[in-house]
C-alpha cells in the first residue's frame, strides 16, 4: 500500500501544515490502496510564496534552457513510465493496456508536443515601430482531474515550463499517486527549487484557496462544468485569468453513405473507451431514422462483447468506474434512461455478471432516445450510447448543437466534401472525421458550458502568456 503524505514545495518534500489523511480506493476491489494527506490554505500559502519567489529567475530563462529542461524531464519519465502506469491502474481502475500505452503514455506525449511547440514558438512580433512581446503570466493553479491523470497533469505542467511560468498542482485527491510519482520525475530532471509545487487536496480545502489566491496569476482547471463555475467564481473578485476544460456530451453523426457496421462499432467503442469516463466521448450517436434498428443491433453486439473485468487481466478492455459515487450516479442515470422510454437494447442497471465487487458498470446501449431525454443532456461519465434517429443533415445538426456543451462532434461518412461540410456547422471546439485521431499539436477545447480556452501544442502555451505592447521600441525607417 502506498503512504505517499509529504507534499512538494520549494523543491523539497514536506509535511502538511496539519495532519489530515484520507485513504485513496483501488475501484477494482473497493480496498484501500494508500494514503495521501488533505492541504489546507496554509499549504497553498506556502507552495504559492515558492513558486512566486522563483519566478523572477524562472521566466528570464531562455529558449534553450526551458527545452534542455523538459527534454530531461522526458528522459527522467521514461525510467517511471511503468511505475505511472501502475498508479494509474491501482487509484482509478485503468486496464493494464490503457493504462500504460494511453493513461501513462500521454505523458511524455504531451511534453513532447511543448518541445515541439517551443522550438518556433513566437515570443515576439515587430510591428512597424512596436514590439509585441508575450511573457510569462506568473505564477498558476494547476487544478486536475482523475479520468485522464497524467494527460491532464502533463498538458498543464509542460507548457506552462515552456512558457517560463511557475505553478502549484492539485492533482485530484480520488486518483494522485500518479502525479506524485510525476513530482518525483520533475525533481530527479532538476527543475528548479519553487518552479513547479504540489498540494494534494480537495476543491472546499485547497482547490477554493488556490483559484482565490491573490499572488496568482491564472488557473488552469479540468473537471465538472460544475465545479469549472464554481473556479471562475472564486477567482473572479482577483480578476485572474481562468482556463477551463470542462464536460461534454458528444454527437456522432452517422451519415447514410457511411460504412454504417465499422462506423457504428467504432462510435461504441469510443463510447465505452476508458470506461465511458472521457469528456470528448461520443455518447450521442445520430444515425438515419430508418437504420435505427441496424444501428442498435451493432452497437448492441459491440456492447456485449465488451466485458468489463480485472484491469491487471492481459486482455481487459474496460474496468471499473472510479468511485461508489459516480457508480451511483451512472446506475440513476441508466435507470433514468429506462424511466423516461428509451429502449435498453444492451446492459442496464447493476454489475456485470460475475462481478460481486468493484464499482463496475455494465456496457450500456439504449435506442429510440430523444434529445430532451436525460441520459442525451447529462454528462453521464460512464460507458453509457444513446441512439438517436434524424430525419435529414439538417435536422442531425440541430439535435448535435441543441446541447449547453460544445467540446467534440464526430463525423462518418463516405464523402469527405460531405463530412466537412456537417463539421463547419457544428458548434464544438473539435470535430473528427471518420473517426481520425487527436493531435497533440492542435487546440483541444470547446466551446460553450465545455469551457474556455485551448490546451496542446502552441496554442497550450499561448495560454500561459501575457501579451504586451511596446511602443516606439524601434525607430521608423
Amino acid at each position: 500500500m502506498r503512504e505517499m503524505l509529504k507534499f512538494y514545495i520549494d523543491g523539497q518534500w514536506v509535511d502538511p501544515a496539519v495532519a489530515n489523511t484520507l485513504d485513496v480506493i483501488n475501484p477494482a476491489t473497493e480496498e484501500i490502496c494508500g494514503r495521501i494527506s488533505l492541504g489546507s490554505a496554509a499549504d497553498v500559502d506556502k507552495a504559492v510564496a515558492a513558486a512566486r519567489r522563483a519566478l523572477p529567475a524562472w521566466s528570464q530563462t531562455t529558449r534553450e534552457e526551458r527545452i534542455a529542461l523538459l527534454e530531461k524531464i522526458l528522459e527522467e519519465f521514461a525510467k517511471r513510465h511503468d511505475d505511472v502506469a501502475k498508479a494509474i491502474m491501482e487509484e482509478m481502475g485503468a486496464p493494464w493496456k490503457l493504462a500504460r500505452y494511453a493513461q501513462a503514455g500521454s505523458g511524455p506525449e504531451h511534453i513532447q508536443a511543448a518541445i515541439d511547440a517551443l522550438r518556433t514558438f513566437q515570443f515576439e512580433e515587430q510591428h512597424g515601430t512596436t514590439l509585441i512581446m508575450k511573457e510569462p503570466i506568473g505564477v498558476c493553479a494547476l487544478i486536475t482531474p482523475w479520468n485522464w491523470p497524467m494527460n491532464q497533469v502533463a498538458v498543464k505542467v509542460a507548457p506552462a515550463l515552456a512558457a517560463g511560468c511557475t505553478m502549484v498542482l492539485k492533482p485530484s485527491e480520488i486518483a494522485p499517486f500518479d502525479a506524485m510519482i510525476f513530482a518525483e520525475i520533475l525533481d530527479s530532471a532538476g527543475v528548479p527549487a519553487g518552479v513547479f509545487n504540489l498540494v494534494n487536496g480537495d476543491g472546499p480545502g485547497v482547490g477554493v484557496a488556490m483559484s482565490g489566491h491573490p499572488d496568482v496569476a491564472m488557473v488552469s482547471f479540468t473537471g465538472s462544468t460544475r465545479a469549472g463555475v464554481s473556479v471562475a467564481q472564486t477567482a473572479a473578485p482577483t480578476v485572474k485569468r481562468v482556463a477551463q476544460e470542462l464536460g461534454g456530451k458528444s454527437a456522432n453523426i452517422i451519415l447514410d453513405d457511411a460504412d454504417f457496421e465499422k462506423a457504428v462499432a467504432r462510435g461504441a467503442s469510443n463510447c465505452f473507451d476508458n470506461s465511458g469516463q472521457s469528456c470528448n466521448a461520443p455518447t450521442r450517436m445520430l444515425v438515419p431514422r430508418d437504420r435505427l434498428q441496424e444501428a442498435a443491433a451493432i452497437a448492441g453486439k459491440r456492447a456485449e462483447s465488451t466485458t468489463p473485468g480485472d484491469p491487471q487481466g492481459e486482455n481487459t478492455r474496460m474496468g471499473p468506474v472510479v468511485s461508489a459515487t459516480q457508480w451511483n450516479k451512472i446506475q440513476d442515470l441508466i435507470q433514468k434512461g429506462i424511466d423516461e422510454g428509451a429502449t435498453l437494447i444492451a446492459g442496464g442497471t447493476g454489475r456485470p455478471e460475475g462481478l460481486d465487487k468493484g464499482f463496475y458498470v455494465k456496457p450500456t446501449v439504449f435506442s429510440d432516445v430523444n434529445n430532451d431525454m436525460t441520459i442525451a443532456r447529462e454528462e453521464i461519465f460512464g460507458p453509457v450510447l444513446s441512439i438517436i434517429p434524424y430525419d435529414d443533415e439538417d435536422e442531425a445538426v440541430r439535435i448535435a448543437n441543441d446541447t449547453p456543451y460544445g467540446l467534440s462532434g464526430y463525423v462518418s461518412s463516405a464523402n469527405l466534401d460531405r463530412a466537412r461540410a456537417i463539421a463547419a456547422r457544428l458548434e464544438t471546439g473539435m470535430v473528427h472525421i471518420n473517426n481520425a485521431s487527436l493531435d497533440a499539436q492542435a487546440p483541444f477545447g470547446g466551446y460553450k458550458q465545455s469551457g474556455n480556452g485551448r490546451e496542446w501544442g502552441p496554442h497550450g502555451i499561448e495560454e500561459f502568456l501575457e501579451v504586451k505592447s511596446v511602443y516606439g521600441y524601434s525607430e521608423a525607417g
